[in-house]
């Protein structure tokens, strides 16, 4: 829900999201590769499968009490913003370098980072055509 949209956006709707990673690093691991993908998945999957069948609201959005305590944890809290999806890639961008660098932190890794990586940008897809990139 867009609260200060002028349009059909303001009412609760959803999307069929994909969210792209980009991640680098200076050399790559004895198994030419950054990391493995299971690391992000590993790293992430919880976190965005939160946002399934959830809806992500505006706290300043006059419904948003009501909204909490009528649903729960389905209704994501976006402090004083409009979880655009340029909101949301940034967020997810923000999520994604904690995790990822708690992930590489851990030594009992299932998949070791045995290389610094870094995170570049996360792209999320709202449907085949629109996308909004969050780089730093």
């Amino acid at each position: 829900m867009l609260s200060k949209h002028p349009d059909l956006c303001k009412f609760p709707h959803g999307h069929s999201r994909k969210i792209e990673f980009v991640i680098e690093t200076a050399s790559l691991d004895k198994n030419e590769m950054v990391c493995d993908f299971k690391v992000l998945k590993e790293a992430m999957d919880d976190y965005l499968k939160s946002f399934d069948h959830a809806m992500c609201v505006n706290t300043n959005d006059p419904n948003f009490k009501q909204l909490k305590e009528t649903y729960g944890p389905q209704i994501i809290a976006f402090k004083g913003k409009d979880p655009t999806t340029e909101i949301i890639a940034k967020t997810i961008f923000d999520e994604a370098r904690k995790r990822l660098a708690a992930y590489a932190a851990d030594k009992n890794a299932r998949y070791p980072v045995v290389n610094a990586i870094r995170l570049v940008s996360v792209r999320v897809w709202e449907t085949s055509s629109s996308w909004a990139e969050y780089a730093e």
